[in-house]
């Protein structure tokens, strides 16, 4: 029998960054992992998956006409593209696991192996090297999620698939339907639609992608899909979907009509589901909430030794991101380690989407504010109005600010080239509780793209450089909950 200061089950994004943090407090780190480390932080999820995309559009960028050159025939091939996705995600799994191997001597070992709890602070490991029994005084679960599957569909893994098969093929196919249209069924259409080798579909049960979103930010990715071929089938349900001969079958029903399908291959993208299967949870007295994932108040659980972080729990934001489930395995360490750490505030949180044309938030939208009923004034403005886009001959998209009536920063929504590069610093300021007129007082760097949440931000205080009076791209609203 081992024993530990703390054992945490599961190496991804939540799991390794805990074992670093308890590290700093000098505390003995069993790390429980069956599969790699990395976990969907690497591996057929953020870093392969966004490696493809920057490919993608590199690829599509130097196929662009009128930029003043044409480059000659450019070949792709399938397989040489995944070499390079897998170069990169070789490099950042050897990195962290260079770190596992001279901590090692400081208490923080990698233990090979599934984990499963005997009682509230035992954990059974066993692999191919045999069993073995960790006991701990503090355990963190951090087994992530994976891709939920449609109930009575079979996922072959070659022509009907999920993220974690896509890596595998040997070529593009020659179509696709892509079923679900949320973040990661429209990367993949973001990928393949720039490759232009392969037609696409989707399903999307709602009248349009990425819901959760704003109507605008809908329509804008949704006219740069049309303009690479893709198609939508919107309120649509699907009511079967085989593997053939040859292919794949799939029949929806849109408008009242059923309509069939034939394509070489289909990818499932309906959402990811909390991955504890095997853990036998209730040996240890640990419980799921109505949702499906670990009950948790901030990190701990109802066992007061047992914590848990990342995609495996369902907390308030539902937000199933790497650099989210990083903090809480952070702030869960900082926890149990009495370091009494500032909660992890969901209300900053920023994020990108990998889409065409690149999407990047923080905060609340316009969604999101009228349905809470919070009143906000909001501006958005055209790319084509930003120096930095004309620069790049690349003025699809807009830069839209939400504020309270106090001037108070509520959100924003950056679509476009270099999105996320306007993000963090608005982020740090919500958490902060800062206000438009510390963005419009900031120096920005001239020219860039943040230049234009400054210009929205003036836009918003009546002393814009742009009168929107005179130019068009410019749109100011307001909404008050008894309007």
């Amino acid at each position: 029998m081992s024993q530990f200061d703390l054992c945490i089950l599961g190496a991804g994004p939540a799991g390794y960054a805990a074992a670093m943090r308890a590290n700093d407090f000098g505390k003995s780190v069993a790390l429980v992992e069956a599969g790699r480390v990395g976990g969907t932080g690497l591996h057929a999820g953020a870093l392969s998956s966004k490696t493809m995309w920057h490919l993608a559009m590199d690829y599509s960028r130097a196929r662009k006409a009128g930029r003043g050159f044409k480059a000659g025939k450019i070949e792709v091939s399938y397989c040489s593209v995944m070499e390079s996705v897998r170069a990169a995600v070789s490099e950042r799994r050897n990195l962290l696991c260079h770190q596992l191997t001279h901590l090692q001597s400081a208490g923080v070992e990698l233990v090979r192996g599934r984990g499963r709890f005997t009682s509230a602070n035992r954990v059974l490991v066993e692999g191919d090297e045999g069993s073995r029994e960790i006991l701990a005084d503090k355990f963190l679960i951090a087994t992530g999620s994976r891709p939920r599957i449609p109930e009575g569909m079979t996922i072959d893994g070659e022509r009907i698939v999920t993220s974690d098969h896509v890596e595998d093929w040997k070529d593009f196919p020659e179509s696709l339907v892509i079923v679900g249209s949320g973040v990661v069924g429209c990367e993949y259409a973001t990928i393949f639609g720039h490759y232009d080798r392969t037609k696409i579909y989707m399903i999307d049960r709602r009248d349009r992608i990425l819901p959760f979103e704003d109507e605008d930010v809908s329509a804008c990715v949704s006219e740069a899909f049309e303009g690479m071929g893709v198609t939508i089938h919107r309120s649509a349900k699907l009511q079967s979907l085989v593997s053939t001969e040859d292919g794949v079958r799939y029949e929806v029903e849109c408008d009242g009509k059923l309509k069939t399908f034939d394509v070489e291959r289909a990818l499932i993208s309906i959402g990811r589901v909390p991955n504890f299967e095997g853990l036998d949870l209730e040996a240890a007295g640990v419980t799921c909430d109505e949702r499906g994932g670990i009950a948790v108040k901030g990190t701990r659980t109802v066992v007061p030794n047992i914590f848990a972080a990342g995609d495996a729990t369902t907390d308030t934001t539902n937000l199933a991101l790497a650099n989210v489930a990083e903090l809480e395995g952070r702030f869960a360490v900082e926890t149990m380690f009495d370091e009494n750490p500032k909660p992890v505030d969901y209300r900053s949180m920023p994020t990108i989407m990998f889409l065409s044309p690149e999407v990047a938030s923080v905060g609340l939208g316009e969604q999101q504010a009228r349905a809470r009923g919070i009143a906000h004034r909001v501006v958005s403005i055209s790319n084509r109005l930003i120096s930095r886009n004309i620069a790049m001959r690349n003025t699809d998209g807009f830069i839209k600010l939400l504020a309270a009536p106090d001037n108070t920063i509520l959100g924003l929504r950056v679509v476009g080239p270099q999105a996320s590069s306007c993000i963090q610093g608005i982020a740090l300021l919500i958490e902060l509780g800062g206000t438009i007129d510390d963005i419009a007082r900031c120096a920005h760097p001239h020219p860039a793209v943040t230049e234009g949440v400054q210009e929205c931000a003036r836009l918003l205080l009546g002393r814009s450089v742009l009168k929107p009076e005179i130019v068009d791209g410019v749109r100011l609203a307001a909404f008050s909950p008894e309007s």
